[in-house]
């Protein structure tokens, strides 16, 4: 039944792969193909990011676009284009450097691995200082 985002043979198989099993072994435990179960977990995923980008619209709505950091910048500097891009604007961001990088890899980690951008971030501002990120 589905109640939400994902059906509940959507979330078992998230469930078993987040626990470490491989798709053929989620396929022998619940009695179907390796290929079903490649074809859920991707419909699963597929609705997640779907979920994901309506929430960033949602959030970003009463916020201004503050700057883009590109693709295979460093961490440490995107932090600080922000600071500087925030202080343009007139508006104090609400964290400091590690929880701004923080929240960059919480919120957005398939764009970053370790200090390197790997895809091109936007970033959006709150008057309240909060920020949101694409």
């Amino acid at each position: 039944m589905k109640e939400g985002l994902l059906t509940d043979r959507q979330k078992e198989v998230l469930r078993y792969r987040r626990s470490g099993l491989t798709q053929q072994q989620i396929a022998d435990i619940i009695h179907t193909s390796k290929a079903n179960i490649c074809t859920i977990e991707k419909s699963a995923m597929e609705n997640i990011k779907r979920a994901r980008e309506t929430l960033d619209f949602f959030y970003s709505l009463d916020a201004q676009h503050l700057c883009t950091i590109e693709k295979g910048s460093d961490l440490f500097e995107a932090v600080t284009k922000i600071f500087e891009e925030a202080e343009s604007a007139g508006i104090k961001v609400k964290y400091d450097s590690i929880q701004l990088m923080n929240r960059i890899r919480d919120d957005i980690p398939e764009k970053n691995k370790s200090r390197l951008i790997r895809e091109k971030i936007e970033v959006y501002l709150k008057d309240d200082g909060d920020l949101y990120f694409e």
